[in-house]
């Protein structure tokens, strides 16, 4: 049985490496939080499905086909005739942050919740251990689209599936703050797992201590990961700090850190790790990833898989 259903987006990624002159030539690829998560699982050895809306053009074959030789399933992958997928463009500054420009207004992706197959798609997910999506997922949403999806995660919950939700929030997604918030909180009471950073919060939340921050998420199992590299996991009643181990690489790029201890953590508690062994792993993939420029490393530097027990149940793990 498949573990993880992702969903959000994939757009087509034009990339700018550090240091290079305005106008310059881009690398083309393609990439979006929710997928860098799905990849990084895939590559962790967890079976994981991409639900998502594409076009029938040459470019949306391209990602099928990329995803594919991921082993990520593409079963839940709508096609629309006459769309395409959106476009960012990437710059990094010398210390690796990054900078993102985005054009995907009419992109497919934001059709996924009004489709004829919407219902075949929503019903699919109480067959999953875990589902997973980001803010950014809902906020290409439409209001209608987002109570659709969060009804269905509820039903499945009651069959057993768990709703992992991560915070990665996009000022320009969320027009409205106060829509945000809302969103954010009925996001919080469905979510088994919340991975939330400062970075996303601050905005929604100014001037709130990590506390306090904590204290407004009521998930039972949190992960704030904090500015400096470190988080604090909240699981099973218990509050504590984890710290990530010193980066052997100097940072390149910041792109898909996020999204990698994401799918490391995830990961880990499928198979059966403690939720700070499970820290432990995100912060390990985290560090290697930012070490390289585009939200997907090379196969040859992903670190060694660290062996543990997998989970027989849906239970085994929570």
């Amino acid at each position: 049985m498949t573990r993880v259903a992702s969903i959000g987006e994939c757009m087509i990624e034009l990339r700018q490496g550090p240091g290079a002159q305005p106008g310059g030539l881009y690398s083309r690829g393609y990439g979006g939080d929710t997928l860098n998560t799905a990849v990084y699982l895939s590559r962790l050895g967890v079976d994981v499905d991409y639900i998502t809306a594409l076009g029938d053009d040459a470019l949306s074959d391209e990602m099928i086909a990329g995803w594919a030789a991921e082993g990520i399933g593409t079963k839940r992958v709508a096609r629309l005739a006459g769309k395409l997928p959106g476009l960012y463009l990437i710059q990094t500054d010398d210390k690796g942050e990054r900078r993102f420009f985005h054009w995907r207004d009419s992109a497919a992706a934001r059709e996924l919740m009004d489709l004829p197959e919407t219902d075949d798609i929503l019903n699919s997910l109480a067959s999953y251990d875990i589902v997973y999506l980001s803010a950014i997922t809902l906020s290409i949403m439409r209001q209608d689209g987002r109570d659709r999806l969060m009804a269905a995660l509820k039903r499945a919950r009651l069959l057993g599936t768990r709703f992992a939700f991560d915070t990665n929030f996009r000022a320009r997604g969320w027009p409205d703050l106060n829509v945000a918030r809302k969103v954010f909180s009925s996001a919080f009471e469905a979510a088994d797992i919340v991975l939330a950073s400062t970075e996303d919060l601050a905005p929604l939340y100014p001037g709130e201590s990590h506390t306090a921050l904590l204290a407004g998420i009521s998930s039972p199992e949190v992960v704030l990961k904090l500015a400096e590299p470190a988080c604090i996991l909240r699981a099973a009643g218990a509050t504590r700090e984890v710290r990530a181990e010193p980066l052997i690489k100097p940072v390149v790029d910041t792109t898909a850190a996020g999204d990698s201890f994401a799918a490391a953590y995830l990961a880990a508690r499928l198979g059966g790790a403690a939720p700070e062994d499970a820290a432990r792993a995100g912060h390990r993939l985290a560090g290697v990833v930012v070490g390289y420029p585009g939200a997907i490393i090379p196969r040859y530097a992903m670190p060694p898989k660290k062996a543990s027990r997998p989970s027989t149940s849906r239970k085994a793990s929570q």
